[in-house]
């Protein structure tokens, strides 16, 4: 946020010492003041941007909530940045769901973008660098599925098969996620099918440009091209990319053997963009190629990884490390499945993408959350479950980390928090390995049907 020392000594360091400064942690991660100052709302204003950010969060870390609770809750809570206000100091607020619906269609989606990236910067600056010295960020895709109306279907068109369009937008996210602490950044969205739709990877390029200098980037072989791999360079940061084998394969006709071990094999190459690329991405420079390493690692009689990197690393290094890159599916699955991203129901493209942020913001809090928790045993944090560590700190500490407490009881509520969290841990189960599998899709709560709305049936015929 402001660079301040708040987190400095975050990681393994003693929670008690200079716990002024630990005070109402999570708020201060979250600068809902700062907010406020950065984009001021006029005086009557009680839904002001603080205002408005803090309920977004809390609608995505109680789902379960309606909007009229969540509002409820509010004036219970009485977070300290609430204005002053005559109907607040009267309590005759009302708690329908109008004036807040109104005040989130105001506030500016350049305000919730801005946080996002205070909130997320901040956590990732606070994080130690995963391999020897650099930060590690993963990059992957996901779809969700949106209410179906009609904004949301002409920005993200259904998918559409023999039968006929479905009723339920699909919006593609890529999603990028620092290793070690699990933070994510901004995710970049776009349409998965129809006319506009884009490809995962064609939204790499805002991914990138998030990532502190000469960064590593890890992805799978949907990433494994000549232009992804180019975009990561030209923005100054390493790669590792998975490639299919029939591109690694093509790629051998010109590398060089370097190294040959009894599981592995090691190439150098200079890799230049096919002429089909080159028709794909004709912004490509005509001197565009990189100097890269190619290497064939056998991990099991199953499996058997090609990895193309600028890395100078040895092939069981780096295929260690790539075996990491399997956490974001998982962190893909907290953000989707435990925070319910999946069940934004907002109207507007505009809404959709302010409950969307803010449930990065909602999902890094728990990150943080979970890494503190982790330093007091010295454990690696994703040892901890993300599920049950939301469920340790949305009962335990959601509505008192915005409440006027002294810093003692702060103290005493926090660290008896902190201490059941260590202790939200994942099964130990070493060595334990599955192919991977496609799983059937998760059954979902709720069931739209096609209407015959007029602007759904144009959609439909367009």
């Amino acid at each position: 946020m402001d660079g301040s020392t708040t987190y400095d000594n975050l990681p393994g360091g003693n929670m008690s010492q200079d716990f002024e400064q630990a005070y109402a942690l999570l708020p201060q991660f979250a600068n809902f003041e700062l907010a406020d100052e950065r984009y001021p709302s006029a005086p009557q204003t009680v839904f002001t941007t603080a205002v408005l950010m803090w309920m977004l969060i809390m609608q995505r870390m109680s789902a379960d909530l309606s909007i009229e609770q969540i509002i409820k809750r509010l004036l219970l809570s009485m977070p300290h940045f609430l204005p002053e206000n005559k109907r607040l100091q009267e309590q005759t607020l009302s708690t329908a769901t109008g004036g807040y619906t109104r005040a989130r269609l105001r506030m500016m989606l350049e305000s919730v973008r801005w946080f996002v990236s205070e909130v997320t910067q901040s956590l990732v600056k606070t994080t130690q660098p995963t391999f020897e010295g650099y930060r590690v960020f993963t990059i992957d895709g996901t779809t969700i599925t949106l209410a179906p109306e009609p904004e949301l279907r002409q920005a993200f068109p259904p998918a559409e098969n023999q039968h006929g369009v479905g009723p339920f937008p699909v919006a593609l996210l890529v999603v990028t996620h620092e290793l070690a602490s699990g933070a994510a950044l901004i995710p970049e969205v776009g349409a998965m099918f129809g006319e506009q739709a884009v490809s995962e990877t064609a939204l790499v390029k805002n991914c990138l440009a998030q990532l502190p200098a000469n960064a590593v980037v890890m992805a799978d072989a949907g990433y494994g091209i000549f232009s992804v791999a180019y975009q990561i360079n030209s923005h100054g940061h390493q790669l590792l990319l998975r490639l299919t084998q029939a591109r690694f394969k093509s790629h051998l006709k010109r590398a060089v053997l370097t190294s040959q071990q009894e599981q592995s094999k090691s190439w150098s190459l200079c890799w230049q963009p096919s002429p089909t690329e080159r028709k794909t991405n004709p912004d490509l420079p005509a001197s565009a190629e990189l100097n890269v390493f190619l290497h064939e690692i056998i991990v099991s009689p199953e499996l058997t990884l090609h990895l193309v990197t600028t890395l100078p690393h040895t092939a069981s290094e780096l295929a260690a490390l790539y075996e990491r890159r399997n956490d974001i599916e998982t962190d893909l699955r907290a953000l989707k499945v435990v925070l319910q991203t999946e069940k934004i129901r907002a109207r507007k493209v505009d809404t959709f993408m302010k409950e969307l942020l803010m449930s990065i913001v909602a999902y890094n809090l728990i990150v943080q959350f979970r890494r503190q928790a982790a330093a007091i045993n010295n454990q690696p944090p994703r040892s901890l479950s993300f599920k049950r560590v939301h469920s340790t700190y949305t009962i335990m500490l959601q509505n008192e980390a915005y409440n006027k407490l002294s810093p003692q009881a702060w103290q005493s509520k926090y660290d008896k928090a902190l201490k059941y969290a260590s202790k939200d841990k994942l099964p130990h189960r070493p060595n334990r390995r599955y192919p991977r599998e496609a799983y059937q899709r998760r059954a979902k709560n709720a069931h739209f049907k096609n209407r015959s709305h007029p602007d759904l049936k144009c959609i439909s015929d367009g």
